[in-house]
């Protein structure tokens, strides 16, 4: 397998990083989580708007190449060679060149791209609801840093520890208030009264591109950005979950909830031929 790193091709099990990496030592960078179908890089526009957005909200100096065309050709070209291009994961890493503490001696955006084949039943809606836990031991504060999608993740790493040992699908991470910011890799969306509601980006979530796909697509719900407390989900009548790789996932139980899945089994039906 084949591997991308700052535009040339090499081989993904050749040693590439040093001691002194920013991203290793600090977190120092942001990524992107992609899907490429049929050699389509699927909401292409949606995820270089927020990996541009994330590199000026960390103060990089953003060389003029780095362009949507310039990371979708690499990319594509990444999953041709890899022989995946009809279904891949990809994951393309930036972080900050150069060495120094805390405070950075330079602001060069390095980066590396990964893909992976992915399962043809990554489209299809899960036969099972997921099951919900909340994370109790790390919060997420409603700045700008909580929307971007940092190579610092420990609040999702140990949020996935905790899912596993508890046995669900995934833990709901709240922010400082108590409301519900994001799961360890998803959006939170509830369904009530035939309405759709989402946390808005100031209560602590990743800046999803399946999220901001739903909320800007002429879909035949009416999707509202709304504070959500836990309460909120237990009185819900459906949960479901979004992020680029799997779409939509519905809950089928959160604590002594249970919940249908109507809406969000329509809405992955119209998904799909959105993104094309």
């Amino acid at each position: 397998m084949q591997l991308c790193y700052n535009g040339r091709f090499i081989a993904s099990d050749k040693p590439l990083l040093t001691v002194d990496n920013r991203s290793f030592r600090y977190g120092d960078g942001c990524f992107e989580t992609m899907k490429v179908y049929q050699g389509q890089l699927l909401l292409a526009d949606l995820h270089f708007e927020r990996l541009i957005a994330s590199l000026h909200i960390l103060h990089f100096h953003i060389p003029p190449h780095f362009t949507k065309d310039y990371f979708t050709g690499l990319i594509i070209q990444l999953c041709r060679t890899n022989g995946v291009s009809d279904l891949a994961r990809v994951r393309l890493t930036v972080w900050r060149a150069g060495t120094g503490l805390y405070d950075p001696v330079e602001h060069t955006p390095h980066f590396l791209i990964q893909s992976w084949e992915l399962p043809e039943h990554i489209f299809e809606l899960n036969s099972t609801g997921l099951s919900l836990q909340v994370f109790p031991d790390a919060v997420k504060t409603g700045d700008k840093l909580s929307n971007v999608k940092s190579n610092n993740c420990l609040p999702y790493v140990l949020a996935a520890m905790y899912a596993r040992q508890h046995q669900v699908a995934e833990a709901i991470l709240l922010n400082q208030y108590g409301r519900v910011a994001d799961t360890t890799v998803a959006n939170v969306f509830i369904v009530k009264d035939g309405e759709v509601f989402t946390p808005p980006l100031t209560e602590g979530c990743v800046c999803g591109v399946m999220r901001k796909h739903l909320l800007t697509t002429d879909f035949p719900f009416k999707m509202t950005e709304q504070p959500l407390s836990v309460r909120d989900l237990q009185s819900a009548d459906e949960i479901f979950l979004t992020n680029a790789i799997y779409g939509i996932r519905w809950v089928g139980a959160f604590r002594d909830a249970s919940y249908s899945n109507a809406t969000s089994a329509i809405l992955h039906d119209l998904l799909f031929e959105s993104m094309l």
